[in-house]
């Protein structure tokens, strides 16, 4: 839940079909629309990830960014961290904090499993579960 509230993405009108994202007790914690709009579990848009990588709040306020590379920045471009192809999530420092795997798993450094997000990005993923920790 703690992610969800500070992630943002495109808004849209249409309808997009939305990824449950779940807590480690399979319990709904949120969504996540193909639009990139993040969502609460009572649907309430908490934020955007926006087509270019801009992340941004319920506001459209800029909280970070997703560079191509899997590099996750903050408002002012600073690296909070990385999202390696292979679904690993490291830190700024590069130390491993997670892992999202290829059927939306994602696990903490000890490979415990957290959560899920299922046929989502794995850098959207891990932006929701471990930097913005909604």
């Amino acid at each position: 839940m703690k992610l969800l509230t500070l992630i943002a993405i495109l808004g849209g009108t249409a309808f997009v079909q939305a990824q449950t994202i779940e807590n480690s007790n399979r319990s709904t914690a949120g969504y996540i629309k193909s639009d990139g709009t993040i969502e609460n579990s009572s649907h309430a848009t908490v934020g955007y990830i926006k087509g270019d990588g801009t992340i941004e709040d319920k506001s459209h306020s800029t909280i970070g960014y997703i560079k191509s590379d899997g590099t996750i920045e903050n408002r002012s471009h600073s690296t909070v961290g990385y999202v390696k192809k292979d679904g690993t999530v490291e830190n700024s420092s590069h130390s491993t904090i997670g892992y999202v795997k290829s059927d939306g798993t994602v696990e903490n450094s000890s490979h415990s499993t957290i959560g899920r997000a299922g046929g989502v990005k794995k850098e959207w993923a891990a932006v929701v579960f471990f930097f913005f920790k909604i």
